[in-house]
């Protein structure tokens, strides 16, 4: 580490820490709280602050499933299997994926029930996650269609809370409040409102983030969305990771701003030694940064202005009242 430039790496920036607290380096058990402090303090930098930090969004193109329907289909009342005929169900279609797959939904000879697929056995056969529950249905007609699709493994949370996509148009709402409203998501078509589902694990601890559309798409959509990463840290090679580990990674903060994060786990240092003076002190000059930081602006940012009221918007809403002068900060009697 350098004693004249900026902090940079993760060793610069435990070390960095190792010093202001004034104990020796290179001793494992401090070391070790050093790392640790300053880990948390680069997830505590980041929580509630993300949507203001821009080099935390990141951007991703989701590409929809189209529905399916070739064919015909027979099952029996208690059956979990289903039979197709001319069906290709197990067959890749153009973007070289199953034209039905494992998690998809389907609906049985225009019925009201929805039924998950849990297996694809081949182009002809297909298990359901439940038993059928109506009269037996011999060659008839059906839907297949996924309404729910894994987000980018990067993923932590939406960046607009409002709406899903990029260009506005898919309306993103609480889980409970799209459960009440779409409570059999059946009906296909052009999506128009979502919301995000933990689904399960998949092989790891971290759960897996999906995003559920209503209306279930009916064709091959291309949705760009924004979102906030949950990778915090890049390695040498530059792959990213979710926290610090090498000497050698780097936080993705811009390195104008890495020594913030040395204050805050200062800040952490001095709680835990139950010295409250400078702890607060070390949280003070924290919490001054990170104002200074999301008050800072990007190239293309909107910028604070002072927008008057245009005179004839105000006039159109007021007619009938007396309008003293004519600027734009007149006087309505």
């Amino acid at each position: 580490m350098s004693a004249t430039t900026q902090v940079t790496t993760f060793s610069d920036l435990y070390t960095d820490l190792q010093n202001r607290v004034r104990i020796p380096t290179g001793v494992t058990a401090t070391e070790n709280q050093a790392k640790r402090y300053i880990n948390i303090a680069l997830y505590d930098m980041h929580m509630g602050n993300t949507e203001k930090f821009t080099w935390a969004e990141r951007q991703a193109v989701l590409r929809t499933q189209a529905q399916y329907t070739t064919g015909t289909i027979t099952t029996t009342k208690g059956s979990t299997t289903a039979t197709g005929a001319s069906t290709a169900w197990n067959t890749n279609n153009d973007f070289s994926v199953a034209n039905v797959r494992v998690g998809g939904k389907l609906v049985i000879d225009g019925g009201t029930d929805v039924y998950e697929v849990t297996a694809v056995a081949s182009d002809t056969s297909l298990t359901l996650n439940t038993p059928f529950i109506d009269t037996a249905v011999s060659a008839g007609s059906y839907v297949y269609y996924e309404d729910s699709y894994s987000l980018h493994a990067d993923f932590l949370r939406p960046l607009n809370f409002r709406f899903f996509d990029q260009n506005h148009r898919i309306e993103l709402l609480q889980r409970r409040e799209f459960n009440e409203r779409f409570i059999r998501n059946k009906v296909t078509g052009k999506p128009l409102h979502s919301t995000i589902i933990e689904d399960d694990f998949a092989s790891s601890t971290a759960p897996v983030r999906k995003v559920v559309f209503h209306k279930p798409p009916d064709a091959n959509y291309l949705i760009p969305y924004s979102f906030i990463t949950n990778k915090l840290a890049v390695d040498a090679t530059g792959t990213a990771l979710t926290q610090l580990s090498s000497d050698t990674d780097e936080p993705i903060v811009p390195l104008y701003a890495r020594h913030v994060i040395v204050m805050h786990a200062l800040y952490h240092w001095y709680r835990d030694q139950k010295n409250d003076t400078r702890s607060a002190e070390a949280k003070a000059e924290y919490d001054e940064s990170i104002v200074r930081l999301t008050a800072d602006v990007e190239v293309g940012q909107n910028r604070p202005q002072f927008r008057p009221r245009s005179y004839l918007r105000q006039h159109r809403r007021t007619r009938g009242k007396r309008v003293l002068g004519s600027a734009f900060d007149e006087l309505r009697i």
